[in-house]
């Protein structure tokens, strides 16, 4: 893996959030409604995905 690899917390048109590696933003042709980052680990995108969760901004996978 790529040291300097980046996250991003992307929501879906569906209200789902998922965390996606930088090289694979945009790359589908599903609708990015809102969009979160650069974090440097997957770990801290986890993290700040349960916030936006809790936070009512993102539905549960």
């Amino acid at each position: 893996m790529d040291e300097a690899q980046t996250w991003y917390i992307v929501k879906r048109s569906t209200g789902n959030c998922e965390i996606v590696p930088s090289d694979k933003v945009g790359d589908d042709n599903v609708e990015v409604i809102e969009q979160w980052g650069p974090f440097s680990s997957q770990e801290e995108a986890i993290a700040r995905r349960v916030g936006l969760i809790r936070a009512g901004k993102c539905q549960p996978v």
